[in-house]
């Protein structure tokens, strides 16, 4: 009985960390109950990177958590950052037992919160939740890669078609599957199109959509173009979006006009074209956990050939392009052994069309 109630309550904190799925990166998503003889006394969530941590606010929202019982989607944090350590504010409010869905891959956190709540008497255990791990699995990579976790998106014909052959797309799938791709981008860092997109879409790459706001504030993610030959003009509709821009180009790139506003970043990342393993370096080391892939055919398949990717979302809609509409990325492949292997995750339905979340296969 006593562990079944363990496991409702970690699973209420994790819901609680959704809170934060839209605004808390560079940080991890994270949610927190104190309970008290099976009554909850207190919630919080972690909502804003430098802002209050979520056992520190379950603590203020409980006022005395003495002898109580906290769980918490995540070790609690050991050191110093924007905040003080959250082991130091549960040891200070006196609680008897500690219980996270899963344990901290920061090096500086790893064991030690436990570790320290141990020291000071209180019971900590670790009760895994797949649930916990996989909402900030873009923080887990993050810390233990250096790299964001890497989603591709693309919307698709039911023959595998993004375009037409002249560069036609709008639109392949229906007005809710395109609504949908405003979660995606919402929950990312940031967001990588590639100059091709920008030249024949003219895209924003922006969430628009009100009910990702937090606070009453969107946080816009960085939107990243590969323009590998400066081909970008400065009016173009991203520019005009609020939110930072990240130009990236090939060194031997002639040099670049100036910006055409603040916010908006020039890099040299690899030679003659854009290294995509430097980039997604460069985006770790800014504090990017998740990175969303709108692209062309190109972009795309320079992600899958490489084996740059995390997960597919894959929107297909019940329409056929026909044989010279553009491949949904460009693999030029030659033999069946050489095929790129996927699982599906899940399927749905969005309004009429239908939406696959592949992760690549594990090996054989």
């Amino acid at each position: 009985m006593a562990e079944a109630s363990d496991l409702m309550f970690l699973r209420a904190a994790v819901e609680l960390a959704e809170q934060g799925l839209y605004s808390t990166t560079p940080n991890p998503r994270v949610g927190c109950l104190i309970v008290r003889d099976g009554v909850v006394v207190g919630r919080g969530a972690h909502l804003r990177a430098g802002e209050p941590h979520a056992e520190v606010h379950a603590l203020a929202d409980a006022g005395d958590a003495s002898g109580a019982t906290v769980y918490v989607s995540l070790e609690p944090c050991a050191h110093t950052g924007r905040t003080p350590p959250c082991v130091d504010a549960l040891i200070a409010a006196n609680v008897r037992r500690v219980v996270a869905a899963m344990g901290d891959p920061d090096p500086r956190v790893s064991g030690e919160g436990f570790a320290r709540l141990r020291a000071a008497g209180i019971r900590a255990e670790l009760k895994p939740l797949p649930e916990a791990e996989a909402l900030n699995e873009g923080f887990s990579k993050r810390v233990r890669e250096g790299r964001p976790f890497v989603r591709l998106k693309v919307a698709q014909s039911l023959d595998g078609r993004t375009a037409m052959a002249s560069g036609e797309s709008r639109w392949i799938t229906g007005e809710a599957a395109r609504a949908d791709v405003q979660y995606w981008r919402a929950r990312s860092c940031a967001v990588l199109t590639g100059s091709g997109t920008v030249l024949a879409d003219d895209p924003q790459l922006t969430v628009r959509d009100r009910q990702f706001a937090v606070g009453g504030v969107i946080r816009q993610p960085l939107r990243v173009v590969a323009d590998t030959g400066r081909r970008v003009p400065a009016d173009a509709a991203l520019f005009a979006a609020d939110g930072p821009v990240l130009l990236v180009h090939g060194a031997a790139v002639p040099p670049q006009p100036a910006a055409p506003r603040e916010g908006v970043e020039s890099l040299a990342c690899g030679d003659a074209s854009v290294d995509l393993p430097a980039l997604l370096d460069h985006l770790g080391g800014r504090g990017c956990n998740e990175l969303l892939v709108e692209a062309g055919p190109r972009l795309i398949g320079a992600f899958v050939a490489g084996g740059l990717w995390d997960e597919l979302v894959l929107y297909v809609a019940p329409k056929l392009l026909g044989s010279d509409a553009r491949p949904m990325a460009a693999l030029p492949l030659a033999t069946m052994a050489e095929a790129v292997h996927g699982t599906i995750v899940d399927s749905t339905t969005v309004g009429g069309d239908l939406r696959l979340r592949l992760r690549p296969a594990p090996p054989a």
